[in-house]
């Protein structure tokens, strides 16, 4: 059994220290279902959100003591070590280190989880071929298969030198909507992202083009750091130019940490911190990203991707699935993926669609085991817990305002889409929120001048908090590894040097710190 798919359990110890803290409520396994995410009415600006209504008020009661924020920095608080609930992984942190399987998997879901595993790392081939249910790639792509971008269940490599990546693509909008939260338009011609491979005998789209400018910062004792400003372009365009009004969003394939715990966060849990007016006047001003469900039409939280544009695992997963690799699913019917109405070779290539297995080329229950891998990976324990350059940065990084968006510390629903998940403390540090992070940061560029504010006058970039859990354990995955939805930050902190907007004034505390305390915080960000 390979490190991938090594179940991990927890000592017995651990297990019973875990379930007297009340993290777990193991209720036994049952057949997993699809993904159903439960609409839950907008909330308007200054109300109030609903309280949970899986809890009684006796465990509302434990839920709010329990995710209090602390105010004790000189010892670890409870359970902090096991990140991720009962289901944190405490596998050597290596570089399979993020690959592992919830610990808390029984004997179905370990098997589950490792044709899921088999699945991500499937290698998808161009129709028509031999390999029946492995054709239909693209036509257009970007990668054969999921692994080829979150690279061993990580973050997304940046290109290097002139050579492109996979985990690094260009998304496509139009000025309509750069405003809105869901940006799904794209140029008329290339579609929703570039795509930089095609199959046998279709040219492909076109490839990234970037360049780099550094740029000094000095911080506080006179360290300096060179900061890596992207310029951002297309080049060897083989359908003819972009749309003049077409702008360029670079978005790197963010790691897959955690992601059914984040799934099963109750939404009145992340409404909680909302503040989209900032009434409190702390220069914070969060705001959830809602999203419209395709049953019934109902507005449901987004929480996944750098946007918070999915609902769920299974609608990230399916949309990757067509737009990243060309691959329909029950969920995106689109079986030659992002081609467009004026791409007319790509669409009178055959799919890979085989009528005596459904409808489309990556049929149920392929996304369906993919999601459950994608959302059974585990966190990986925390390290160095107790050590004083780690309790003393996690205090700065609480004095500083870090924690005012990445929110230390949740406990997930007690009825969640799968029993390992449900009823975990768990520590994403993150409000799952969109907030402003300043132009540096901004979405979406003028191809005909990149480097130029101007041009597009885009408004100031809103991303939605990332967690920062696995976040130490980022370049020993990979050493290539990049920070920032664009991955142009090299380190944890050129990360946090190009925080701005509702940030700034946390970034410029770091800045303002003495070297000492400034390697203590990052010694806790490293410890996560």
């Amino acid at each position: 059994m390979t490190a991938r798919t090594a179940p991990r359990f927890l000592t017995p110890l651990a297990a019973a220290t875990l379930a007297a803290a009340f993290v777990v409520a193991w209720v036994g396994w049952r057949p997993f279902a699809a993904d159903k995410a439960v609409p839950v009415p907008a909330v308007a600006h200054g109300e109030t959100p609903a309280q949970r209504t899986d809890l009684s008020d006796t465990d509302r009661r434990r839920v709010a003591d329990v995710t209090r924020p602390t105010r004790d920095f000189t010892r670890p608080e409870p359970f902090e070590t096991m990140a991720g609930g009962a289901g944190t992984s405490t596998a050597k942190p290596d570089r399979a280190g993020l690959t592992h399987p919830a610990g808390n998997l029984d004997a179905a879901g370990e098997e589950r989880f490792r044709l899921g595993s088999a699945l991500f790392e499937k290698l998808w081939v161009s129709s028509p071929s031999s390999t029946q249910a492995s054709d239909g790639l693209g036509p257009l792509y970007n990668a054969r298969s999921c692994e080829t971008c979150h690279i061993r269940d990580g973050r997304g490599r940046p290109p290097v030198g002139t050579a492109g990546s996979p985990s690094l693509v260009l998304k496509f909008l139009f000025p309509e909507t750069v405003e809105s939260v869901v940006q799904t338009a794209g140029d008329p011609v290339y579609g929703r992202q570039l795509q930089d491979s095609g199959v046998p005998g279709l040219p492909a789209e076109g490839h990234l083009a970037l360049r780099y400018e550094e740029r000094p910062v000095t911080l506080a004792g006179g360290e300096r750091v060179s900061l890596r400003h992207p310029v951002y372009g297309t080049k060897g365009l083989a359908y003819g130019p972009l749309d003049s009004a077409t702008r360029l969003s670079p978005r790197l394939a963010p790691p897959m940490t955690g992601l059914g715990l984040l799934e099963a966060i109750d939404p009145a849990d992340i409404l909680a911190h909302a503040d989209p007016d900032d009434r409190d006047g702390d220069g914070i001003s969060g705001r959830a990203s809602w999203q419209t469900a395709s049953a019934d039409g109902a507005p449901v939280l987004g929480r996944f991707g750098w946007k918070a544009q999915a609902a769920t695992v299974r609608a990230q997963a399916a949309d990757a699935f067509a737009t990243d690799i060309g691959i329909s699913t029950p969920d995106d019917p689109r079986s030659h993926g992002d081609c467009t109405a004026r791409q007319s070779r790509c669409l009178a290539l055959e799919d890979g669609v085989q009528a005596r297995l459904g409808s489309s080329e990556a049929p149920d229950p392929v996304l369906e085991l993919v999601a459950f891998y994608a959302r059974h990976l585990a966190v990986p324990a925390r390290r160095n817990v107790a050590a004083p350059a780690v309790l003393a940065g996690k205090q700065l990084f609480s004095d500083t305002g870090c924690a005012s968006c990445h929110v230390p510390k949740f406990v997930t629903r007690r009825d969640p889409t799968s029993p390992s998940t449900a009823f975990q403390l768990i520590w994403p540090y993150s409000d799952l929120l969109l907030h402003d992070m300043g132009e540096g940061l901004s979405d979406a560029v003028s191809p005909s001048d990149p480097a130029s504010a101007d041009a597009a006058k885009p408004r100031p970039g809103e991303w939605r908090t990332p967690p920062l859990w696995g976040i130490g354990l980022a370049q020993t995955v990979d050493a290539r590894a990049g920070f920032l939805h664009d991955g142009r930050a090299r380190t944890l902190t050129e990360a946090i040097l190009w925080h701005g907007g509702e940030a700034q004034a946390a970034r410029d505390r770091f800045v303002s710190l003495d070297a000492a305390n400034r390697r203590a915080l990052l010694a806790f960000l490293e410890s996560l």
